[in-house]
């Protein structure tokens, strides 16, 4: 043995004389026999002194003594024999490196062990650091109270040596460890694996640093424990590996707050995933077990599960919740007392309802059935603690932005370690993080909500329908977080049994998107109401798009969402049974004609509203008696990232059933186009055609002469009575007097009076004149200007719009109730 150095000491040993770890993860270290012969030597000892293991292995330790050195056979024996009784010694020796420079080693020598027969020394150094005595170095420091457990094994992996803090890891005495291996006496701490990675080296002969694993100890069976050991292989003088030195600490706290960030990171990706507040509310149940709890149950407040802001807390409430999350290890989770959807008012005791406003998370690391105040309180729940033995518990209320939002309650029953306050951190950090996308579930429901309703209250609640057209139509919002877009439908009853049919995109989402469809779709109402062909309709609305784009130039929301927006409107009139159309960027309307042959009109295009610059242009098709008119939005041809044209011709294809009712065609071709989840809302909008037979229309050229006023009231009254209506007879001729001599005296020839049997009476006077009338209030000492102000009040309604030819003046009134229509 080498003899110690003048700063040698000899520090606190354990009962078996246990060697600590000279270093984290060091192999240098020799294996020496009674008669200081050295039997294994590192790779580490090779790098500290230079010597490879040929010129070591099976010589003297003695030649390893820098020539300053004095043997002393004495001293060395006393050093022998402290450890062949089971102690530890440790000093400073002087050694001499291959180069021969002298090098100061820091030198421990454990308590002897047999290997191969032999009663050996495993002697662990490090270079000295001058300027500290080994009493107060770090070495000295590091080894006498080291954490790091060593041990060696022999080539059949036969455990030949073990320190004190190894057999402390495992709580198996030394003595049943000697002679076996690892799997014969902790088979629970993954021994097959650790087993391969020592056969790894003594076959490479390459050390193995920091090989994590996980398992459990006899020492404190309740917990799982974590360990990183580091293997190298003992060396003879022939190169050959004698045997395996391993060192291993115990890292279960790093572990344990590895894997807790670890789980953290994992709930941002799998909590949240929806703005739903029920799933996200079942997603944290989910996560959390079997990874955190055996069995997790989440209870929210049930205006969060509704589209209501949660009110104050009125004092001494008790909480109205409703379970919303439910998950076990158990299938069927057989330890609930209440199944998701059911009303519950838990708090854990002795808590009240002001818990979940003012209380924080609540841990019992050990759940006590006979506790009376759980046993009065809650009878059921002691029942499943002792049934299923639940017997860990954490408690944490939910809140975000100053809004109490339920409960989540973590449960262990198989798991048999109990909650410590490490878990209950990060189950604070799972539930704070779960509140907050709770939360903007619920703040997004409360907005689409509101976003719905304000697009249903804006969309029109019933079309217009009559005698010329049939129609039917349907909206399904996407199912994006973005919510309810600005997709948007009308149809307008006009002047001469017309009907004006309007189809609209908003761009973007929410209530800045609602909003901007229903100041659209009054607008279009106000223009229509003017009778303006579809070009110089969209012209108009393109410039009020404009004005309001810059009224507030700040305002980008509502600047996106209005400019870009497409509009297609069309103006079907029975009479002719043509169609005018125009579109602004929007996708052409379809047409299936009587014999179910389906084409899309090539109308203009047009600029998206708000672009300016660019006009609109009409376009006409014809519409015979029967044909199917479909206007709708790129949300029901781009579905699932099909090109358009894909789109039209499944839309097409789709609409081409005759026989089927309108407003089954139009529900069902929407349900079929768009089965499952869609990005983009979509509409779409169905009229069916029929032609004003000649039967309603009367027609009558009106000659430019006063006298000829009283022929056209008598010709008016005989046409009233052939279509049953003599009830209308006395306005009728009122009406027909005042249209007719106003054109007649204010307006130019040709002059012509058409009478309309539709859903009302229509009466019209053409003439060539662009001159408008004006109702006016007429004096008490006026002679005249009082008749456009009779037709207002006799008639539903009246109005002016102008032709290529002139204008037409209208009055239309109601059917008598007895009337057919």
């Amino acid at each position: 043995m080498p003899r110690p150095g003048p700063g040698a000491t000899s520090g606190p040993q354990g009962p078996h004389g246990a060697p600590e770890h000279a270093g984290a993860a060091s192999d240098t270290a020799a294996v020496i026999d009674e008669s200081g012969t050295v039997l294994g030597w590192t790779r580490g000892a090779q790098e500290l002194l230079g010597y490879p293991p040929a010129e070591v292995v099976g010589r003297s330790a003695v030649r390893l003594l820098a020539e300053s050195e004095d043997p002393d056979p004495a001293r060395t024996a006393r050093i022998a024999d402290r450890c062949r009784s089971g102690s530890s010694w440790q000093g400073r020796v002087g050694l001499q490196h291959r180069d021969g420079r002298p090098i100061e080693v820091d030198l421990r020598v454990s308590a002897a062990f047999d290997l191969d027969g032999r009663r050996c020394f495993l002697a662990c150094g490090r270079e000295h650091t001058p300027g500290w005595a080994v009493s107060e170095s770090v070495l000295d420091g590091f080894l006498t109270r080291s954490p790091i457990g060593m041990a060696v094994v022999d080539r059949e992996l036969r455990f030949t040596w073990v320190n004190d803090t190894l057999e402390r890891f495992g709580g198996v005495p030394r003595d049943e460890r000697l002679g076996r291996r690892l799997g014969e006496i902790l088979p629970g701490l993954r021994a097959e694996a650790i087993e391969g990675v020592m056969r790894n080296v003594l076959e490479s002969g390459d050390p193995v640093i920091d090989h994590e694993y996980q398992g459990w100890s006899w020492a404190d069976p309740f917990r799982p424990h974590a360990y990183s050991s580091s293997f190298f292989p003992l060396i003879d003088a022939k190169g050959a590996t004698t045997g395996v030195c391993y060192m291993v600490m115990d890292v279960t706290e790093r572990w344990n707050a590895q894997h807790r960030l670890n789980l953290l990171n994992e709930a941002g990706t799998r909590i949240g995933s929806t703005l739903d507040v029920s799933r996200t509310a079942q997603e944290l149940a989910d996560f959390a077990v079997p990874r955190f709890a055996d069995f997790v149950v989440v209870d929210l407040l049930e205006p969060v599960l509704g589209t209501e802001e949660p009110p104050p807390w009125p004092p001494g409430a008790k909480p109205v919740m409703c379970r919303a999350g439910l998950s076990s290890i158990r299938e069927g989770c057989p330890e609930a007392v209440a199944r998701r959807g059911d009303r519950v008012d838990f708090v854990p005791p002795p808590h009240d309802a002001r818990y979940l406003v003012e209380g924080d998370a609540v841990l019992i690391p050990v759940l006590d059935p006979d506790d009376d105040v759980w046993a009065v309180e809650h009878p059921s729940r002691v029942a499943s603690m002792r049934e299923f033995g639940l017997h860990s518990l954490i408690s944490v209320p939910m809140r975000a932005r100053d809004t109490v939002l339920g409960l989540a309650t973590f449960v262990r029953s198989e798991n048999l370690t109990s909650f410590e306050p490490d878990d209950l951190l990060l189950a604070k950090e799972l539930v704070s993080r779960a509140a907050v996308c709770v939360d903007n579930a619920r703040r997004y429901s409360r907005e689409h909500a509101i976003a719905l309703a304000l697009q249903h209250t804006l969309l029109p609640q019933v079309l217009a329908r009559g005698t010329v057209l049939e129609t039917a139509s349907s909206y399904l919002p996407s199912d994006t977080k973005d919510g309810v877009g600005g997709d948007w439908f009308d149809a307008i009853p006009l002047s001469g049994a017309r009907v004006a049919l309007v189809v609209g995109d908003v761009v973007g989402h929410g209530l800045t998107a609602a909003a901007t469809m229903g100041r659209l779709r009054t607008a279009v109402h106000t223009l229509a109401d003017m009778d303006l062909p579809p070009d110089e309709l969209l012209a108009h609305l393109d410039d009020l798009v404009i004005s309001l784009v810059e009224e507030d130039p700040e305002d980008e929301t509502t600047a996106t969402a209005m400019t870009g927006a497409t509009c297609l409107y069309a103006v079907f009139d029975p009479v002719t049974q043509r169609c005018a159309m125009a579109r602004a960027g929007h996708p052409p309307p379809v047409v299936v004609r009587p014999d179910a042959s389906v084409y899309f009109p090539d109308l203009p295009a047009g600029p998206p509203l708000g672009l300016g610059g660019l006009p609109f242009e009409t376009a006409e098709v014809e519409l015979p008696e029967g044909s199917l008119l479909g206007l709708y939005t790129d949300g029901l041809i781009r579905f699932d990232g099909q090109d358009p044209e894909s789109g039209m011709t499944r839309l097409g294809r789709a609409l081409a059933r005759p026989g089927v009712p309108i407003d089954e065609l139009c529900a069902s071709t929407v349900r079929g186009l768009l089965p499952g989840a869609h990005t983009d809302d979509a509409a779409l909008l169905l009229a069916r055609t029929h032609a004003l037979g000649a039967d309603r229309i009367a027609s009558l050229e009106v000659p430019s002469d006063p006298a000829a006023v009283a022929d056209v009231r008598a010709w008016a009254t005989r046409r009233l009575h052939a279509w049953g209506l003599d009830e209308l007879a006395l306005t009728t001729e009122l009406v027909v007097s005042e249209l007719v001599t106003n054109a007649i005296r204010y307006a130019t020839g040709p002059i012509r009076l058409r009478l309309l049997r539709q859903a009302g009476l229509i009466c019209e006077v053409y003439d060539a004149s662009s001159t408008s009338p004006r109702m006016r209030h007429a004096r008490t000492t006026d002679e005249g200007g009082r008749g456009l102000f009779l037709v207002a009040q006799l008639t539903h309604r009246w109005g002016t719009r102008y032709t290529g030819e002139g204008k037409i003046i209208w009055a239309e009134q109601h059917l008598p109730v007895t009337a057919d229509a």
